[in-house]
């Protein structure tokens, strides 16, 4: 059996769980990590998102709009991942009346409401009018620049031995050569066979009642949207983790 070494990342990181429109867990949480840096005398750090920032919960619009706001001001302190809701929601603006229309039985129709828009859809909606029409709509509402910033979230961030990935990791590839789809839909192995290379792969998607950090994977999806805490793993450059919930 593999012994795993500590993660190592260069610097103090805060990796934060699925969102999912959750915005009072997401503001007390980040209360938390701020309270927490300020205890750590001044140690530089970082918070970087999983993704999944929007459907199911009620306030995706908002939660969207400050991501948006707050990585391009704090570019060094706060990284957003692409989570596969958001590549969801992208393709559905895409092509709203093919395969992509799927969105919106997968919390899509909580995401519209939060813009004010598709109150005619149902999640078993096939009218291809409705469906242009409220992509459309959702387009207008959300402004041409969030839509590029949700099309410009990068698929992973790493430092030191630590990954940060939103839904897990091939474990017979290499780091750099992760598919897109596995980092946002996760791979068959994932959380059974371990790495050989000693990265640690720090992950949501798939929400546990628990967060854990068990043989190189770290896992934070505690299902805030489904009545569970917003968990944020802190990770720091000695390997100690810890988790921080609301």
């Amino acid at each position: 059996m593999m012994q795993w070494q500590a993660p190592t990342p260069d610097e103090l990181v805060y990796v934060v769980g699925d969102v999912h429109g959750c915005i009072d867990k997401l503001n007390a949480l980040l209360e938390r990590i701020d309270s927490d840096l300020a205890r750590s005398q001044g140690t530089p750090g970082c918070v970087v998102f999983v993704g999944d920032y929007i459907d199911r919960g009620e306030s995706s619009a908002d939660i969207l709009r400050f991501m948006a706001q707050m990585t391009a001001d704090h570019p060094d302190l706060l990284i957003g991942l692409m989570g596969n809701h958001e590549r969801m929601m992208l393709d559905f603006l895409a092509d709203p009346t093919g395969s992509a229309k799927r969105w919106i039985r997968y919390g899509g129709l909580q995401t519209l409401a939060s813009f004010g828009v598709g109150a005619g859809l149902t999640q078993d909606s096939r009218n291809p009018g409705e469906l242009l029409d409220a992509a459309g709509d959702l387009l207008d509402a959300m402004g041409q620049d969030l839509v590029d910033w949700m099309g410009q979230l990068p698929l992973s961030w790493s430092s030191g031995s630590l990954w940060v990935v939103h839904a897990g990791a091939d474990p017979a590839l290499e780091m750099t050569a992760q598919p897109a789809k596995t980092l946002l839909w996760g791979a068959e192995g994932f959380l059974t066979e371990d790495r050989v290379d000693g990265n640690w792969v720090a992950f949501g998607h798939q929400p546990f009642e628990a967060p854990f950090a068990i043989a190189g994977r770290i896992a934070v999806d505690t299902g805030a949207v489904y009545g569970g805490p917003l968990t944020a793993a802190r990770i720091d450059p000695e390997g100690d983790v810890t988790f921080l919930s609301v």
